[in-house]
């Protein structure tokens, strides 16, 4: 295992031309992972064909494969290395997600509700 899986992962997305490949690094955030990739399939074909083609490239590099979650609908798969995991979705779905920033959000960073804001405001806050 020469090369490391984050850059398995990132060609075999480019090698199918996956759109706006996103890569985070969670350590701090996580003990489950230690990156997740996010990127855009523009159909449920290629969607399919992009997590395939991950899954098969980090098996052929010899990287044990966890598993694969929502290939029967293509909407959103994840494949699942274990230190990597990689999200593949199709443009709606990631925007609805919108991993990216729910990934980069801090406990403290955490947007006040309306409620929040009422709370604060009686309390006079």
């Amino acid at each position: 295992m020469t090369q490391s899986l984050h850059d398995i992962v990132i060609n075999a997305l480019e090698e199918v031309k996956a759109i706006d490949i996103t890569s985070i690094d969670v350590r701090e955030l996580t003990d489950v992972m230690d990156t997740m990739v996010v990127a855009t399939g523009s159909s449920n074909r290629q969607v399919k064909s992009l997590a395939s083609n991950v899954a098969v490239e980090g098996k052929k590099a010899g990287y044990h494969l966890i598993g694969v979650e929502g290939d029967d609908t293509s909407e959103w798969i994840l494949v699942d290395f274990g230190d990597v995991i990689i999200h593949v979705m199709l443009p709606v779905t990631r925007a609805f997600y919108d991993l990216e920033r729910l990934w980069a959000l801090r406990p403290g960073d955490r947007p006040q509700s309306a409620d929040d804001e009422l709370n604060a405001q009686s309390n006079g806050e």
